[in-house]
């Protein structure tokens, strides 16, 4: 598309391209245009583009679901609005991942700001003053695609060529694991003391789920995948939750192509489907999308935002969360799992009973639909542009009043979690670029305090703290 556009370019290209050769020749001379103001170019903006832009979101509003502005648990002030680039790096490159972990150096718990790039490196910065502590460039043979702490003072790394290290703080590698074939794009770890559990998933359409048990050596050895879930579509993410009636531990996974969020056990010797949750039980194929991104509400475990692969704008979504019976049948399980079924019988003289019916059916269906349609408290556009190929990611607020999204304009966007509006926008990366990572949450200052900060990396090459003012 052209720099700048206008309302008198895109009349003259319409009229061109439908022949009306008088008109144009008019209008051309009256608009002060050039005469070939009327060619069109791969990529122009028409009219007829304009008007299926506008088809397009008039249909998308009629799916939005707006929370109500009662006045409480608006986004609350003041929040992150001041940028600190991180300029310690020792080389420009694009962020990949961007994470704050606590972690035990041997002297004192300290706040680290974990960040990776695209030249393979592994960069750990003070997150309370920014300052580059260390940056490793030999973890891994290709770029690292996610980095989280583990046993507080191990780093749990993975990258594009499949692998999974576990390191040290030092930057030194204490096991390898190379279970998947292709990327590994997401790990998620249950920090529990006596039995952590870690799940990893890759573009290898399987999730593999690892206990790791402690060494003669008295270090923890990842070992074997305890278990394998293997899915039709490559998996987006996961998120580790309790489940409200036993307290066992649920694996939530989402895949491309499909908008469902999925309910595994990670607890039993193999991993059992409890459930599906769908995100858009009374749409059709033309709004599909992929749960792209979710991440677990602070002050509501039962709470979740989802970033969609919607196009031309991310799409938000806070979801209830509706755990499937623990004990119930995993094939073909759904929300509604509980529900018995009725028995009817085939006619007044017959004692035969019939369990099911089409038309019982499509009523068990509609139930089901209703009760996953009512439990997506949000569902709005956040007007961060994305394309197919992008990659959506959400952050809560550590108070549970409003989530960040990136988006490929160089922008993160602050929606407030009761109503879907879009309160904040933070520009500081540069304008039109891609926002690669967010994360936020809480920082310990250097005076003790807590301190609510957002980190954001993008394909500018710039690695951005933003503080409150």
């Amino acid at each position: 598309m052209a720099a700048l556009e206008s309302a008198s370019l895109i009349v003259a290209r319409y009229l061109k391209a439908n022949h009306y050769n008088e008109s144009y020749e008019a209008f051309v001379r009256e608009a002060g245009l050039p005469r070939d103001a009327g060619t069109t170019s791969k990529g122009d903006l028409t009219l007829e583009t304009l008007l299926e832009e506008k088809r397009v979101f008039d249909v998308s509003v009629r799916f939005e679901k707006l929370g109500v502005d009662d006045g409480k648990g608006k986004w609350s002030l003041p929040a992150p609005s001041v940028s600190k680039p991180v300029t310690d790096l020792p080389t420009a490159s694009n962020i990949l991942s961007v994470r704050v972990e606590v972690v035990d150096d041997g002297e004192s718990l300290l706040p680290v700001l974990l960040a990776t790039t695209a030249d393979r490196r592994l960069h750990m910065l003070d997150a309370r003053t920014l300052a580059l502590r260390k940056s490793f460039s030999a973890i891994h043979d290709s770029p690292v695609l996610s980095c989280t702490a583990f046993a507080k003072n191990r780093l749990l790394t993975s990258s594009m060529s499949g692998q999974v290290h576990l390191s040290d703080l030092e930057g030194k590698t204490l096991q390898k694991r190379k279970d998947h074939t292709k990327y590994v794009v997401r790990v998620a770890i249950l920090p529990d003391a006596s039995s952590p559990i870690i799940a990893t998933a890759g573009w290898d359409s399987k999730v593999f789920i690892y206990r790791p048990k402690p060494a003669s050596n008295s270090e923890l050895d990842i070992g074997e995948p305890a278990a394998t879930i293997e899915l039709p579509t490559k998996p987006e993410s996961m998120v580790f939750v309790r489940h409200p009636d036993t307290n066992h531990t649920v694996l939530l996974v989402t895949r491309t192509d499909s908008t469902f969020i999925y309910y595994y056990t990670v607890t039993e010797d193999s991993p059992r489907l409890l459930g599906r949750q769908n995100l858009a039980p009374h749409s059709n194929a033309w709004v599909a999308f992929t749960p792209s991104s979710m991440d677990l509400c602070p002050t509501d475990p039962t709470l979740l935002a989802i970033g969609t692969s919607s196009t031309p704008h991310m799409k938000l979504l806070i979801v209830r969360l509706l755990f499937p019976p623990w004990d119930a049948s995993s094939e073909g399980s759904s929300v509604d799992i509980s529900t018995p079924t009725p028995s009817l019988r085939r006619s007044l003289l017959d004692d035969t009973l019939v369990t099911e019916t089409q038309a019982s059916q499509a009523r068990a269906a509609l139930l089901v639909a209703d009760r996953e349609d009512a439990a997506i408290v949000i569902q709005t556009s956040t007007l961060a542009p994305q394309t197919p190929y992008s990659t959506p990611a959400v952050a809560w607020r550590p108070d549970g009043t409003g989530v960040w999204v990136n988006g490929d304009d160089g922008a993160v966007r602050g929606i407030e979690a009761v109503t879907g509006k879009v309160i904040s926008v933070l520009q500081g990366h540069e304008a039109g670029s891609k926002v690669r990572c967010l994360w936020a949450g809480n920082v310990e200052s250097e005076h003790g305090m807590s301190k609510e900060v957002v980190v954001s990396g993008g394909f500018d090459h710039r690695l951005i703290v933003w503080e409150i003012e």
